[in-house]
C-alpha cells in the first residue's frame, strides 16, 4: 500500500542523508517530491536524484534555494505551487552544524547555524500554510534532534536551534490544528550520514554505540520511517509531537 499516493511533498536539504532518505522513501510510496539544496557544487547530485525519482513514477524537481533566505522561500514555494498546484507535506530537513566551545565560538559561527537551521523553519513554513489553510490539510515535518532535548558541551548553537524548532513546531500544532494542519518533529540520535561520517569508525564509534540502548546507530532510513509515519493519514491524529528517533539515548 502506497501511503502518499499523488500528494506534493516538499522537502528541504535533500541531497544527501537524511533528505535525500525521506525523498527516496516517499517517492517509494507515491508522493510527488519538491526538493532543495544550496550549493552548486550539489547541482550534479542533485540532477540525477531528480531522475532517480522520476524513474520511479513519480514528479520530482529539484531546486536551488537557500531556505534560510526568506524571499529565496517565497519565490521557491511560488514556483513549486505553478509546478505542482499544490503542497501536502513540508519536511524542514535543511540543517547544519558549527560545533566549538562557547568561549571559542563566534557571533558569525552562531548566526549562521540560527539562520539555517531555525530560521529556515520560519521561513518555509510561513509561505505553505496559506495553500494548507486553503486545501484545510497538510502535514509540517520539523528536523529537530536529540540534542535539541539533552544539550551537550561544544554544540550550544545546534542545540538551542534544535530546541527552538521543538518550540516552533508546538506552537504552529496550536496554531493551525483547527484548519486540520498537523505539526510534528523528528528529534534523531547519532545517524550514518556525512554529518556524523567522524565517528563511524574506529574506538569513538563503539564508544557512542554503548550509550545506545539499541547498540547502533540508526541509518537514513530509519529517520525517513518515521517520517513517512507523520506525512501520511496514519498519524492523522498526532500534531505537536516530537519523536525521539534515538535508539534509546534519551531513556
Amino acid at each position: 500500500m502506497k501511503l502518499l499516493e499523488g500528494r506534493t511533498t516538499v522537502i528541504t536539504g535533500a541531497t544527501r542523508g537524511i533528505g535525500e532518505g525521506i525523498a527516496l522513501k516517499f517517492s517509494e510510496h507515491g508522493a510527488n517530491v519538491a526538493f532543495t539544496y544550496v550549493s552548486d557544487k550539489s547541482t550534479e547530485k542533485a540532477l540525477a536524484l531528480q531522475e532517480h525519482l522520476r524513474s520511479i513514477g513519480i514528479k520530482a524537481m529539484a531546486y536551488q534555494s537557500n531556505a534560510g533566505d526568506y524571499t529565496a522561500c517565497e519565490t521557491l514555494v511560488n514556483e513549486i505551487l505553478k509546478t505542482f498546484g499544490t503542497i501536502d507535506v513540508l519536511v524542514n530537513n535543511a540543517g547544519i552544524s558549527k560545533d566549538n566551545l562557547l568561549l571559542r565560538m563566534t557571533a558569525e559561527q552562531w548566526d549562521e547555524v540560527m539562520q539555517v537551521n531555525l530560521k529556515s523553519v520560519f521561513n518555509m513554513t510561513k509561505q505553505v500554510i496559506r495553500p494548507m489553510i486553503k486545501a484545510r490539510s497538510g502535514s509540517i515535518i520539523n528536523m529537530s534532534s536529540i540534542i535539541g532535548e539533552t544539550g551537550n558541551a561544544g554544540q550550544s548553537s545546534y542545540a538551542a536551534s534544535k530546541a527552538g524548532i521543538i518550540g516552533f513546531t508546538k506552537s504552529i500544532a496550536k496554531e493551525l490544528g483547527n484548519r486540520n494542519i498537523r505539526s510534528n518533529a523528528i528529534a534523531p540520535g547519532f545517524v550514518e550520514t556525512d554529518m556524523t561520517s567522524y565517528l563511524k569508525a574506529g574506538e569513538s564509534a563503539e564508544k557512542y554505540k554503548a550509550g545506545i540502548p539499541l547498540g547502533k546507530f540508526a541509518t537514513a532510513e530509519d529517520i525517513a520511517n518515521v517520517a513517512l509515519f507523520l506525512a501520511s493519514d496514519l498519524s492523522s491524529y498526532i500534531t505537536g509531537q516530537t519523536i525521539s528517533a534515538c535508539g534509546g539515548l534519551n531513556i
